[in-house]
């Protein structure tokens, strides 16, 4: 944060000498985004003041960056807001009226002039995971038929109110999707030259019905700063900006954060305490019931913790460890499943190549793990059985050692192949996370200690 422009923005806009206009022009020195950080600082009072200085296009700019909008909206006369987010580009309006009291957005979209509606409508008839509702109609086009000059006439007269003009879409005569112009090329082409000639044809397009999560590896690697959106007639609906991939990208790694974590997608900071209850609830209840299977399994080794109950003392380092390997494997193979990595190709190799990490790491892990339970036994002089031989503490030590080196390897092909079960059956990948990876670590960890300990330990038990 610059402390020095923001006192700069609060001077300029507390100063009550200058005209409405000359305050207009010193502030637009400064970006938006700076603008804005100062003015949602603002009292109500101070921002009603200030908006009563300002057209609706700079206020409907600034509103773009606040973190909430919406309660600017709701406290103004339902034509001001509409004038307001008609301004905004409609991924933007929308994104505003979804925050809004249900009342307050039908109530603002009534009175906003029918283009507007139209363009509103046409966006929230996609499902949220849907390119259609990430797209905005702020964009130009031009007829295939338009000489250099008709085409730069064109652009002159739509820039005012699209300005998102560096890359401009051909239509055919059908006012079906042609090609992309690059600004620059239609700038610097002889005035004679047909504008097919500066039309690329091969330039990357999206279905407004692709699923966000399916081609978000393919948008973020396209080095454009729009891409066209079409219908499934090839009539171009909207463009993907940059910013809009920016964001979309963000939501997409927050959604999967969030699922990694067990956490309901929807839930936010913002969330009331009954919503924060809600949403978490069913996970932990759903986890406890998965914990319950592991307490089963451990159920039945109860005599031989009975017998030795040393043994606990190392049982969470199978457990944990298992669990923290099987998470890397599935971190890691939710990524490559989303940058498409993973394919029928590459899958052996893949698989291989996480066979042989966790066999490694079991072998380097159960290693050190054998040799510090057997140091932890000796130096506390902590016997294993009533007898009190080295023997059985080395033992007791093998049984740590080779419990480790099992289950790494387990708990990383595990962390592999759950994601790609769930995109197999359609399920996102990351619901596949912490819950049922580290439940599948605690059983497994928990049958192959208890087990070796009963094979190794049998002449006394």
């Amino acid at each position: 944060m610059d402390f020095e422009m923001d006192n700069e923005i609060l001077k300029l806009i507390q100063d009550e000498s200058l005209s409405d206009e000359e305050l207009r022009n010193r502030l637009s020195q400064y970006h938006e985004s700076d603008i804005a950080d100062v003015v949602s600082n603002l009292d109500e009072e101070e921002q009603k003041k200030l908006f009563a200085r300002l057209t609706v296009d700079e206020i409907g700019e600034l509103l773009t960056y606040f973190e909430s909008p919406e309660e600017v909206i709701e406290e103004l006369d339902p034509s001001v807001a509409a004038d307001i987010v008609e301004t905004m580009d409609v991924d933007d309006a929308i994104d505003v009226l979804e925050d809004v009291d249900e009342d307050v957005a039908h109530d603002i979209i009534s009175q906003m002039e029918e283009e507007s509606r139209q363009d509103i409508e046409l966006i929230q008839k996609f499902d949220d995971d849907e390119i259609g509702s990430k797209m905005t109609t702020n964009f130009i086009t031009l007829k295939s038929s338009y000489s250099i000059k008709e085409a730069m006439r064109a652009l002159v007269k739509e820039a005012p109110e699209n300005d998102n003009i560096y890359n401009l879409f051909v239509l055919d005569d059908k006012d079906k999707y042609y090609g992309t112009i690059k600004l620059k090329d239609l700038i610097i082409a002889r005035e004679g030259s047909p504008l097919e000639s500066i039309t690329h044809t091969e330039y990357p397009t999206l279905s407004a019905h692709d699923k966000v999560e399916d081609v978000i590896n393919e948008i973020k690697n396209i080095d454009l700063d729009y891409i066209p959106v079409l219908s499934e007639d090839e009539r171009i609906l909207g463009v993907i900006t940059s910013q809009d991939i920016i964001e979309t990208v963000d939501e997409e790694m927050t959604e999967d954060y969030v699922k990694f974590a067990a956490v309901d997608e929807e839930a936010d900071t913002s969330d009331t305490l009954w919503q924060s209850v809600r949403r978490r609830f069913p996970w932990l209840a759903m986890l406890l019931v998965l914990d319950i299977l592991t307490s089963t399994v451990l159920s039945g080794f109860s005599g031989i913790i009975a017998v030795l109950p040393a043994l606990v003392l190392f049982q969470s380092w199978i457990l944990d460890t298992g669990g923290n390997a099987g998470t890397q494997s599935l971190a890691l193979t939710i990524r490559s499943i989303t940058a498409n990595q993973i394919t029928k190709k590459t899958f052996g190799k893949y698989f291989l190549k996480e066979f042989l990490t966790g066999l490694l790491n079991g072998i380097i892990v159960g290693a050190a793990g054998f040799v510090v339970s057997f140091s932890f036994l000796l130096i506390s002089k902590n016997f294993v059985t009533p007898d009190g031989t080295t023997i059985t503490q080395i033992t007791a030590s093998m049984i740590v050692g080779l419990s480790l080196f099992v289950a790494i390897p387990f708990t990383s092909l595990a962390g592999l192949f759950i994601p790609l079960l769930f995109k197999a059956i359609h399920v996102d990948p990351a619901v596949a996370s912490g819950p049922l990876i580290t439940t599948l670590s605690d059983m497994f960890g928990v049958a192959i200690y208890y087990s070796l300990a009963m094979a190794l330990f049998a002449a006394i038990l």
